[in-house]
Formats: C-alpha cells, structure tokens, sequence
C-alpha cells in the first residue's frame, strides 16, 4: 500500500492531552510559517471527552504554529509509521500568540523570573506510570523480579528517548501495581517542560507498538498507590552558573532560592488546583499513600511535604541541591499547563515579595495542636475546594490572565460535574481510558 509521511504540530492543553493536526511532511517548511488552523473552543475539551462548557462557543479561527525547536521523529524500524510531530504555539490569525496559549503561559513566567532575579529555571522530571504488559506480583517493588518482567519495554523506552534527542536518566519499578518511573535528563526554560510532554508520549508510543499502554491516570485503584510527577528545579544565571545553593542557609538554598520556594509554598493551596487538576487526583494526595499532604517544605527523605531539598544525583541535575515540587499527578504532568508553568509564577512572586522559609520540621510527627499554632495546613481535599482557592487568589488573575483564568475554571468545574455520580472506582476506570 502506498502512503505519504505526514507531521503533527500539537499543543497540550488544559486535560493535559496532547492534541493538534497532521499535514504532509512535504509541506513542513510552508507549516513551519503558516501553522494549521485551529480554534478557540478546542481547549475546552475535558480529558473524559465532550466539551461540557465553554465561553468561545463554535467560532473563531487560531491558528497551531510548530515550533522547530520542538520537532521529535524516531523511527521504531518495526514497519510502523514513525512518531513524527512537534510542539507548537497558538496565535490568532493576526499572528499574536493567542492570550490562552498553554507555552507562553510558560514563557511570560520565565521572562518574569528572568526580569525580576536574573536567573533561569533548570529541570529535570520523574514520571510514573502503569505498564499493563505485567502482571502485579505483590511485594515487588522496586525489585529486580518486577524489572525482569517488563522485558524489552524500558530497553525500547529508553531507546526511542534517545533517538527523539533526550537524555534517559534512569528507569525503576515503583512502589505500585504495575508501576514503573522514567527519568530524563535536565534542560532550561521551556524545553524541560517540552521534553516531559516528549518523554510522556514516547513511553505511549512505545508501550502500543508492544500491545500494551502505559497509564498516567493519577491514580487506578482507590486502594492503591497513585501515580505521581516530581519535578527537580534549579535556579541558574543567564551564564548557566548555579545560583542556588549556599550551603550556609537553612536547606542549603541561597536567599533567591529560598525566596522562590516560599513563593510556591505560599501559593501551594491555590496551585494544587492546576498540579493536582482532575477529582481523582484527591484520593491520591491523602496520608501514608507516599504523597503530600501538607502545605510545607522538607528536606529528602520524608513523604508528607509537597516540596523539598533533593541531592543533585537523585534528579538528574548534577549541579549541587535542587528544590523538588512532589504534588503533579500522573494525568498532569508537567508536561502540559501543570509542571512548570504555575510553579514558576509562584516562584517569582516570593521573589518579588522577599519571602522566606520556617526551618525544617517533621510535620508528620507533629500534634495536631502543634501544627495548629505554627500554622501548618493540610492541603485541600478535593478539587472543587482548590479551584475556589484560584479564584480568589488575586496574583493567580495575573499569571493567567482573565480569559484563561476563567477558561481553566470552567473546564475543571465542568469534569468535576462529569463524574460527580460515580464511585471511586467508576471515577479511576474512566480516567485510566483516558490518560
């Protein structure tokens, strides 16, 4: 049979989906300039499928540029079709980047750490996920059993990031049934948040050409353990100079760093409404499930912080201690609007603010009462709760702008309607076929 190669330029959106257009390969260098048409109401399509509410209605035209910079094609040499498509932005057909395009939402917040403190963000992800070509052996985490059984397929993941022009770091079973986590090496700026989102896809790429799929719902089983993004940020000069660390201070971090941590923590409550975006993400983020559960920072070693100070060789940065953010779920990842892109606008503003940090405490351990008088909250229980939280946080109406604000509040609101009549199960076997 004959075929034609063909390219996609995509954007991945608000359900954290990776969507966009194909067109012939022949055409890139037009595509490249031109980009393919788009419209405004496509972003308001939920990660269970229908658009349940939008405020763009039908009409209007946008158009999906590729960035060049993003382009991966790796041939699998199994008479496939290769994976060929790159990342791109949004803009009306004016050629202004369109003001709910999810890269710049990345882009104005890198510009603004860059103008507030001089620094650039370097970053590297660990993204977790469940394999379906094996069976759950009880007891078998992180064992060389659970690694022989997944055969050829972290050889072949690994393998298909090399050829799309990352850099594997590492490969482990996890603590959950059928889990696995992958790790890239780190880049700067937007590119660390383009390779999550390659990173994502390949494991998806390379799990279907085995017949299997690799699940980054947040989490499978009510039961069970969730399926979790940590991100590994440093700070560094223009120069690409480390600026982080000063081993002198409390967690190691210099007063800009320190700053900038603060700034997440400060706005933690509110940011979990975009880290942690779908309703099952809650019944993950709850105690002795190996995830946060407290508005506090932490040294590595303890489960309960959503972040923390991490040595360099456990997350690829190899650049001194790194502050690492523990609340992403699995069908958000960092990759998409989450990861980054609110993070580093909560950053910025601790930045400006001059914000600092308690000193370390071992909230887990703590009474109640204790946790009470220093102020010490829990995080939000369901999603609901924290998208009331971004709506009143006035710097969030900033870091988004109006439109889109209110674009991402609709949509969630609107998922959370979707399944509001399932149970905990129902809710995890939808968006295990989904994500």
């Amino acid at each position: 049979m004959i075929s034609e190669p063909i390219a996609l330029v995509c954007t991945c959106e608000i359900a954290g989906r990776v969507r966009g257009k194909g067109f012939p390969v022949t055409d890139l260098s037009a595509r490249l300039k031109s980009g393919v048409g788009w419209v405004p109401t496509n972003t308001m399509i939920s990660a269970l499928g229908p658009i349940a509410d939008t405020a763009f209605g039908a009409t209007g035209d946008l158009i999906l540029v590729p960035d060049p910079a993003t382009e991966l094609k790796v041939d699998f040499e199994d008479g496939s079709a290769p994976e060929h498509f790159f990342l791109g932005d949004i803009r009306t057909t004016a050629g202004i980047t369109w003001e709910c395009c999810p890269r710049d939402f990345l882009r104005r917040g890198l510009a603004a750490l860059k103008d507030v403190a001089g620094l650039e963000l370097h970053s590297a992800f660990e993204q977790e996920f469940v394999y379906t070509g094996v069976e759950d052996h009880p007891g078998s985490p992180y064992s060389l059993e659970s690694f022989r059984r997944q055969g050829s397929f972290g050889a072949a993941l690994l393998a298909a990031l090399r050829a799309a022009e990352l850099e594997p770091d590492s490969f482990l079973p996890e603590y959950g049934a059928r889990q696995y986590e992958v790790t890239s090496g780190p880049a700067t700026g937007i590119a660390a948040a383009d390779n999550a989102i390659k990173m994502r896809e390949m494991a998806r790429a390379v799990a279907h050409r085995l017949g299997h799929r690799a699940i980054f719902s947040p989490i499978l089983d009510p039961d069970g353990a969730g399926n979790g993004v940590h991100i590994h940020m440093s700070l560094r000069t223009v120069y690409s100079r480390p600026a982080a660390h000063d081993p002198a201070r409390p967690y190691g971090l210099g007063p800009t760093a320190e700053a900038f941590m603060a700034g997440v923590l400060s706005n933690m409550r509110a940011l979990v409404a975009v880290t942690a975006p779908n309703p099952i993400s809650y019944i993950r983020l709850t105690p002795n499930r190996w995830a946060p559960t407290w508005g506090v920072s932490g040294r590595a070693g303890s489960g309960s912080e959503p972040a923390r100070l991490s040595g360099a060789r456990s997350t690829g940065l190899r650049s001194g201690p790194s502050v690492q953010h523990r609340i992403p779920s699995g069908g958000r990842h960092r990759k998409p609007l989450s990861g980054p892109r609110p993070i580093v606008w909560a950053g910025v503003d601790g930045i400006a603010k001059g914000l600092g940090l308690p000193p370390p405490r071992n909230v887990a351990a703590m009474p109640a009462e204790e946790r009470r008088a220093a102020g010490i909250v829990e995080l939000p229980h369901s999603l609901g709760e924290v998208l009331d939280l971004l709506k009143a946080t006035a710097e969030a109406k900033d870091w988004f702008g109006p439109t889109y604000l209110d674009a991402y509040l609709r949509h969630k609101r609107a998922e959370i309607a979707m399944v509001a009549d399932l149970t905990e199960e129902e809710k995890c076997a939808r968006y295990a076929e989904s994500y």
